[in-house]
C-alpha cells in the first residue's frame, strides 16, 4: 500500500524582485509601483517563511504533490524548491505561465521519485472572459509504484474583488471550464480515470460556481453512482465545523478546496482519496493573536510586510492511497 500526501497552498504574492529582467514590460507597467522595495532580501525572507511551513507538512516529510497559486514565474518556484532541501525528496516544478493581469500563476511541485509526468500531458485550460485571468492547469501523472494514471487539476478562480455577487459570473465560467475538461478526460482516458481538482476557488463549497457549474457535490453516493462526471467536495466536513482557510471581515471562508471524482472514491478504486485525512494546516506560528484564528499574512504588493507572516491563506492537505 502506497500513501501519498497532497497539499495546496495560496502562497500570497510570491513575486520576482522589482525590476526583474524576467518580467515583461507590459506586466512591469501594470504592477511596477506595487513592487517598490521588493528586493532580493525581501524575496528571500518570503521564501524562508514559506519553506518553514512546507517542511512541516506530511509529518515533516513535505508533500508528495504541492499545488500552489499566486506565484509570478518559474524562477521564484525554483528558488522555493532549492530552499526546501528536504531529504529523500527530488522535487520538480510544473509552471503555468498565464496572461493574468497581475501576473500571478498556478503551479505544481511534485516528487519525481513518486510520480512520473506523462509526456505531452500538461494542459493549460483557458478560462474565457473579457480580461485575462489564470488558466486551469492539468497534469497527467503516472505513479512510480503502480504505474497508474492520476490527473491533477490546479485552480485559482477569479477573485471577489468588485463584490462577491458582481464577480460570481466569472467564477461560474471557471467552474464550467473545469467541468468540461473533467468530462473530456473521461472521454479520452476512460471512465475509470481518477481526477483530483484542487485550488483557491474564491467561492465556498455551497456556491453555484462549484455546485451547479463545476458539478461539485456534498453527497458521495450521488458522485459515485451518478451518470454525470461529478466531483465530491472534500471540504464539507470542515465546513460543518465552521473553520476556514481564509478570513474576511473576521469571518472564516473555505475557499481552498479538494474535489475528488468518483474514481477516487469507489470501493474498487486503485487510488483512493481518504476523506477523513482532509485538514487545514494552521500551525501555531501561522495563526494571528486576535479573537479569530486567521492566518498571518506576509504582505507585499503594496501592503506592509510582516517578517513574521507567511500567507493570507492556510495550506490544506489530503491523503491518497494506492493499492
Amino acid at each position: 500500500m502506497e500513501q501519498y500526501s497532497i497539499s495546496f497552498w495560496n502562497l500570497e504574492n510570491l513575486f520576482d524582485i522589482q525590476g526583474s529582467p524576467r518580467r515583461s514590460d507590459k506586466l512591469d507597467r501594470a504592477i511596477g509601483n506595487d513592487l517598490t522595495g521588493w528586493d532580493q532580501t525581501q524575496l528571500d525572507l518570503k521564501i524562508q517563511q514559506l519553506v518553514a511551513i512546507i517542511q512541516q507538512l506530511n509529518s515533516g516529510q513535505g508533500p508528495d504533490i504541492l499545488g500552489v497559486c499566486e506565484v509570478e514565474n518559474k524562477h521564484v518556484l525554483d528558488l522555493l524548491v532549492q530552499a526546501l532541501n528536504l531529504p529523500n525528496r527530488n522535487y520538480a516544478v510544473i509552471h503555468s505561465d498565464t496572461n493574468d493581469q497581475r501576473g500571478i500563476d498556478v503551479a505544481i511541485i511534485y516528487d519525481q521519485t513518486r510520480f512520473n509526468m506523462e509526456p505531452n500531458m500538461i494542459f493549460n485550460h483557458v478560462v474565457m472572459r473579457r480580461t485575462a485571468t489564470r488558466d486551469i492547469l492539468q497534469v497527467n501523472f503516472m505513479t512510480v509504484a503502480g504505474n497508474r494514471r492520476l490527473v491533477i487539476i490546479v485552480n485559482h478562480w477569479p477573485s471577489r474583488s468588485g463584490g462577491q455577487y458582481e464577480s460570481e459570473g466569472y467564477r461560474q465560467i471557471a467552474g464550467e471550464t473545469l467541468a468540461y475538461f473533467h468530462h473530456r478526460i473521461m472521454e479520452i482516458h476512460g471512465r475509470d480515470t481518477p481526477v483530483l481538482a484542487m485550488g483557491d476557488f474564491n467561492d465556498e463549497p455551497f456556491d453555484k460556481a462549484l455546485t451547479n457549474f463545476a458539478l461539485s457535490l456534498r453527497s458521495k453516493n450521488r458522485v459515485v453512482n451518478g451518470t454525470n462526471p461529478y466531483f465530491l467536495n472534500m471540504m464539507w466536513p470542515l465546513m460543518d465545523e465552521g473553520v476556514g482557510s481564509f478570513f474576511f471581515n473576521n469571518q472564516p471562508n473555505l475557499l481552498d478546496q479538494f474535489l475528488a471524482n468518483a474514481n477516487l472514491l469507489k470501493t474498487s478504486a486503485q487510488i483512493k482519496a481518504k476523506p477523513a485525512s482532509v485538514q487545514i494546516n494552521n500551525f501555531p506560528e501561522m495563526v494571528g493573536s486576535g479573537q479569530y484564528p486567521s492566518p498571518i499574512p506576509f504582505g507585499g504588493m503594496g501592503k506592509p510586510i510582516n517578517p513574521d507572516g507567511f500567507s493570507d491563506h492556510f495550506p490544506i492537505t489530503l491523503e491518497l492511497e494506492e493499492n
